[in-house]
């Protein structure tokens, strides 16, 4: 029983009155640093990938199917296709890829998801790398400084993110046709960019924002029983939201891998009928 009258002992370097002194940074004897350094390739896998498609502005159509890096394409120099009209909206905008021009607001999403920001602050910053473990950085300000003070724009770019999914559903609508566009087709890459959208669903409407938006500011659930289903069931997404992000990050970056194999005559799509 501490009796008020011990001298105080020194806890990782700070001094305190009624704890014991632990050299260590840490106790956990597991392998830790397992899941950020996971974390930091599988982001950086992505990041490379996504980079080098972006700035290729090439091979991002085989009809019937689109990439959806590229999708909906809002300048003067995207590829003729058949999945709806060329918009034109920026011009030739300097001769940047299109993908430039749409894929701010997904990514944008992502970005400031919840799960994603816990994942590269642990992968990248170290801050913290694991639970239990002490960060490296002597301060810390949160996300009250610039640049970090832009995550709270996530609601906003949630309300982005559901047309580009509506867009890319009307793309995937659109891969139930052959090369000549004649319907009633299908192929492998119809079960790629059908699996993609269900996950870009899932991960959209299981996003905490989505969650609020449906049942946040309710003060009682018995007078709105449609927005109590509604957020009940965004609970349920939400508590696959981690799984959700990884498999959609997965699916999008497959199927622009498979449009560009197919656009440069890797392989032809298998029809499956």
């Amino acid at each position: 029983m501490a009796t008020g009258t011990e001298p105080p002992v020194r806890l990782s370097g700070v001094h305190h009155p009624s704890r014991a002194a632990i050299a260590a940074r840490h106790l956990r004897t597991d392998r830790w640093w397992l899941a950020p350094a996971g974390t930091a390739a599988g982001l950086l896998a992505f990041i490379a990938y996504s980079t080098w498609r972006a700035f290729a502005n090439a091979d991002y159509y085989a009809a019937p199917y689109v990439s959806p890096f590229y999708s909906p394409c809002l300048a003067e120099n995207c590829v003729p296709m058949r999945n709806g009209p060329n918009w034109d909206l920026f011009g030739s905008w300097w001769g940047l890829s299109p993908a430039l021009l749409i894929l701010v607001f997904p990514l944008g999403f992502r970005l400031t998801c919840y799960y994603y920001r816990k994942a590269y602050y642990r992968g990248f910053w170290a801050s913290p790398p694991a639970c239990a473990v002490a960060e490296p950085h002597s301060g810390y300000t949160g996300e009250s400084r610039f640049p970090l003070v832009f995550q709270n724009m996530h609601r906003y770019f949630f309300y982005a993110a559901l047309p580009v999914a509506g867009i890319l559903t009307y793309d995937t609508v659109l891969t139930f046709r052959d090369a000549q566009y004649a319907w009633g087709h299908m192929g492998l890459g119809t079960l790629l960019f059908l699996v993609n959208i269900v996950l870009i669903w899932a991960y959209t409407l299981s996003c905490h924002s989505c969650r609020h938006i449906i049942g946040g500011r309710l003060r009682h659930f018995s007078k709105h029983p449609v927005r109590y289903r509604l957020w009940g069931l965004a609970g349920k997404l939400n508590a696959r939201h981690t799984l959700l992000a990884w498999s959609s990050l997965i699916s999008v970056a497959l199927c622009d891998l498979y449009v560009y194999l197919l656009a440069t005559g890797a392989f032809d799509d298998p029809r499956l009928f």
